[in-house]
């Protein structure tokens, strides 16, 4: 008796398997040059953040409540894209800009999608820029050629993308995520990248105006709000 259900329990275990093998593989029927981990990774996505949502995990919202001017301007800065170019920021007044740390090999790294999907909608007001970290379990191992390409071959991206750096609080961060995480600069937030795919929005004016943590969506209402707003 016991071994009849053992034997019902691994037969079940068995197609469970062999189901969500299946499903991985019809969500990547189109993925490229990605490892079992990224595809699972993408294939679980949409549960991923359904789990975030209802737990509340990593899905902090914080706004400029006081609409606090920076003390240093975001215009003052230079971002050095992954194609050896220099992008000077000043060249962004007049639009919102969309400042994301992002990672290839992380439970996130399918909004690299929603992502392109928000900048190509929204491509007359706002300016989506990646910046690609290694700074959270060593998620981003890729040099920036790798990368690009991993990105393109993926996800189709045609918004900008940094250079590698490290985004999060010490002598080694991007210059754009001090100015980002420090009041003194930006006027109010001192909250620095909690993990890959946190947001920051700053309005056309070159104010930091918001702050989404990872487990919010780029598609989301408060996202889309924002811009909108």
């Amino acid at each position: 008796m016991r071994k009849s259900k053992l034997k019902k329990v691994l037969i079940v275990l068995l197609v469970l398997i062999i189901a969500f093998v299946g499903y991985v593989g019809i969500v990547n029927r189109n993925s490229k040059q990605m490892t079992y981990r990224q595809k699972v990774l993408k294939a679980v996505y949409p549960a991923f953040m359904w789990f975030n949502k209802l737990t509340g995990k990593r899905s902090k919202v914080m706004h400029n409540a006081q609409a606090s001017v920076p003390s240093k301007s975001l215009y003052d800065f230079e971002v050095k894209l992954n194609n050896g170019e220099r992008l000077k920021m000043e060249s962004l007044k007049g639009k919102k800009i969309l400042l994301v740390n992002t990672a290839s090999d992380c439970g996130y790294t399918n909004q690299y999608d929603d992502l392109q999907k928000l900048f190509e909608t929204n491509r007359d007001k706002l300016v989506v820029i990646g910046f690609p970290a290694n700074d959270f379990r060593e998620q981003e191992k890729g040099s920036d050629e790798e990368i690009a390409a991993f990105c393109k071959k993926n996800y189709g991206i045609s918004f900008r993308l940094a250079t590698k750096s490290s985004v999060v609080k010490g002598a080694q961060q991007n210059e754009i995520f001090k100015w980002l995480s420090d009041k003194n600069m930006n006027g109010w937030n001192d909250q620095q990248p909690t993990w890959n795919f946190s947001k920051y929005l700053v309005n056309e004016q070159g104010m930091l105006t918001n702050y989404f943590d990872p487990g919010v969506s780029p598609n989301s209402d408060e996202v889309i709000n924002a811009i909108n707003r």
